[in-house]
Order: structure tokens, then sequence, then C-alpha cells
């Protein structure tokens, strides 16, 4: 509570970013799946998948943003980065599985340069396998859904509130 009294809860927007017909990049869509009536009140959820530019304008009117989707691989396949946009960078490393010319990272940079990106933004990203269309997440990848969607339901309770303390990697 602040003098002036109760802090409303902010906007958070949950977004789980890919393509369910092509392998690991459904994963941001199975997370979706997972989460469908756990939320905090308040916080709304989206699957999406095609010109991740077109996110900017459903960002709009939202205090917080969490992201959901696959990348690459770097290290090895299932392993979850969780990356706070207000801390640090996306890796310039970190590749996400994007059939389009412009990628989450480049998404969230233009929004940044046209004032129109949450203040907060937290990526979830998972190390994919295969992105092959036709094809099922990777079972390291699929083990990853439910731990995923627990992370991101704590997130969302503790953006919606703004405490800025970090959830706790698993």
């Amino acid at each position: 509570m602040s003098a002036a009294g109760p802090v409303p809860p902010r906007k958070v927007l949950v977004v789980g970013l890919g393509n369910p017909d092509r392998g690991d990049d459904g994963f941001g869509a199975r997370v979706v799946q997972d989460l469908a009536g756990r939320l905090p009140p308040g916080v709304s959820v989206r699957a999406y998948q095609g010109d991740v530019l077109n996110l900017i304008d459903a960002w709009t009117g939202f205090d917080a943003l969490i992201c959901v989707d696959a990348a690459a691989p770097m290290q090895s396949p299932g392993r979850v980065h969780r990356i706070d946009l207000a801390e640090e960078a996306l890796p310039r490393g970190m590749c996400f599985a994007s059939s389009h010319a412009m990628g989450l990272a480049e998404a969230i940079d233009l929004a940044r340069t046209l004032g129109q990106a949450p203040g907060d933004m937290v990526v979830y990203a998972i190390e994919g396998v295969c992105f092959d269309t036709g094809r099922v997440l990777a079972p390291e990848v699929a083990a990853a859904v439910a731990p995923v969607a627990e992370r991101v339901i704590a997130e969302a309770g503790r953006l919606r509130s703004g405490h800025r303390e970090a959830i706790p990697h698993a």
C-alpha cells in the first residue's frame, strides 16, 4: 500500500508464441493450454502464431508482458531460460524459432523504439530440438510444459502486484 491508498492491480498479458504443427515451435501454445483457468484474475492469455510484429498492438495498454517461446538449442535441448528484459537483453546467441523475417527480439526492440512496450517484460524460452512441420514436441521439451506453466502463474501474480523480486529458477 502507498500513502495515497492501495495500488491498483497491473494489467498483465501472457503470450504463448509458436506454431503447434512445427514440433518444438508449439511449446508456447502448449503452455497456454496448460494455463487455461489457472491464471490470477485480470491476467489475459493468448496463443499466437504468425507475424510477431502484429503483437505490438496487442501489448498496448498492458503494464507487463510474459512471452513463452521456443529457441534453437544453445546448450541443451529442454533447458528453460528466464529473461527479465528490465535487467538483461535477449541473448545475442539465442535464435527464437520463427517462420517470419522478424522474430520476438526484433518485435520487442521495435516496440521499445516506438514507446509501445510494456514496462515489464519477461521471456521464458525453451531450447528446442526439432522445428519441422508435422512433428510433435520432443520429450525433453514436452516435459517442461507443466513446470514452465507453474512459473508463469507465479510470474503473472508477481507482475500483477507490481513486486520486483524475481521468481526463483527451478
